[in-house]
């Protein structure tokens, strides 16, 4: 597990990247937390850099959008998902635990 932050130091509605390879986004949607890979599948964009409404993160580059709890996207120009991510709160502590890369060995 990679230590995020503490809950209070993400707001609603707000993104924090992490520097992992590859980078993944934790955002805060209504209270929630949820982490995905943090770049767009359209286009080589950091999806923490996008507008968070709900449970939907809007690329900033070309406005594709994606479910942050699914990682499906929900309209063009996206066509594939992006991973997601296993989040885990702890003591206030955000935690996220990276998706094993398909291929990797472990």
């Amino acid at each position: 597990m990679i230590p995020v932050c503490h809950i209070d130091d993400l707001p609603e509605g707000e993104a924090i990247r992490i520097d992992t390879a590859p980078p993944i986004a934790v955002f805060n949607a209504d209270g929630d937390f949820y982490a995905i890979d943090d770049t767009c599948t359209h286009q080589d964009a950091s999806l923490s850099d996008g507008w968070l409404e709900g449970c939907l993160i809007e690329c900033p580059l070309h406005a594709a959008a994606f479910d942050v709890r699914t990682g499906v996207p929900t309209c063009l120009p996206a066509r594939k998902p992006v991973r997601t991510h296993q989040i885990t709160v702890v003591d206030g502590m955000i935690y996220v635990s990276p998706a094993v890369e398909e291929g990797a060995v472990a």
